[in-house]
């Protein structure tokens, strides 16, 4: 008896003797990819990191462009003192806010009048969430084709057709952004109404049940039932909805370029956060300066997430 229970007792090695309990040959057969993940992933990000405190240009002459360290003047001179990456700053925040506040209401509304389980529903489901999992390049040149200035524009021909002027879409700056957003909640409702469907089934039907035999109308169980519940997958989509608002690429690229090889469309009317890092990186070769904004885009998207799941949780505390 007590032998067996001094050959099923705890090891207590420690260290490295610890360590290796699991046996060469699992470590061996994970190095291939923590050494992939190593060079492909880590490596790269302190790269960066390390970038973003020197003046890098690719081709380092040291009598026109030295190269070397300048502790925090990129990142100095990006808060202070760079004109573009504040218009990019400011564009990309009206966007984030404007996409991610229509996008949820969007995908939230298709979630409940699409919620009762019918086949018609059933293809209504998989026509909105279509352009979810549709190349971002064909959306935008469709919708590059719809916002033509010129009369093969789709809107501009049906302006033509009901007698109306055409409209410059993609050169007004004032549309830029609206444009935008509406591109983002068209592309994305699909993908959100799947989330707020799976939290809408998942609410137990007694609690509206109760709530009908108390008296509640539509509103008061929309308001105290469904809204409530609906708060994780709301934060879920929230936070997703922002990182990807705050990625965006590939509208500006391909609908607002100038005629001097940079992007954001006339008076940057366009510009966001992405676009700026890639014309630095890649047009203009500053890529210790791309690697700074590429960092402090890190770290407001990573502040708001942090506050948006310190908010949620106090919430909830409170209730």
């Amino acid at each position: 008896m007590f032998a067996d229970s001094k050959k099923y007792a705890p090891s207590k090695r420690t260290g490295f003797r610890k360590f290796s309990e699991a046996g060469l040959s699992t470590y061996l057969m994970l190095s291939p990819f923590a050494l992939l993940f190593i060079v492909f992933a880590v490596y790269p990000v302190l790269a960066s990191l390390r970038l973003s405190f020197m003046r890098y240009n690719a081709i380092c002459n040291p009598d026109q462009s030295p190269c070397g360290s300048v502790g925090f003047g990129n990142y100095q001179y990006l808060i202070m003192d760079d004109s573009r990456f504040h218009k990019a700053l400011l564009n990309t925040t009206l966007y984030v806010i404007g996409s991610v506040i229509m996008g949820m209401i969007a995908s939230l509304t298709l979630a409940l009048v699409l919620q009762e389980d019918t086949r018609s529903n059933r293809v209504l489901r998989v026509i909105f969430f279509l352009p979810s999992v549709t190349s971002g390049i064909a959306i935008v040149l469709v919708w590059g084709w719809v916002f033509r200035g010129d009369d093969i524009g789709l809107l501009n021909a049906l302006f033509n057709f009901v007698g109306l002027p055409t409209v410059e879409w993609l050169a007004t700056p004032s549309l830029a952004i609206p444009i935008l957003i509406f591109m983002a909640m068209w592309g994305g409702a699909g993908f959100g109404m799947v989330l707020f469907l799976a939290g809408l089934n998942s609410i137990p039907a007694m609690y509206y049940e109760a709530a009908v035999i108390d008296g509640a109308g539509p509103r008061e169980r929309f308001r105290y039932i469904t809204l409530p519940l609906l708060r994780p997958v709301m934060v879920y989509v929230g936070i997703t909805g922002t990182i990807g608002a705050f990625q965006i690429f590939e509208g500006v690229y391909l609908l607002f370029p100038t005629s001097v090889g940079s992007i954001g469309g006339f008076k940057d009317m366009a510009l966001m956060i992405v676009p700026y890092l890639y014309d630095m990186g890649f047009n203009k070769f500053r890529l210790g300066y791309a690697s700074a904004i590429a960092w402090i885009l890190f770290g407001i998207i990573f502040a708001i997430s942090m506050i948006n799941l310190k908010l949620t949780r106090s919430l909830e505390d409170l209730r």
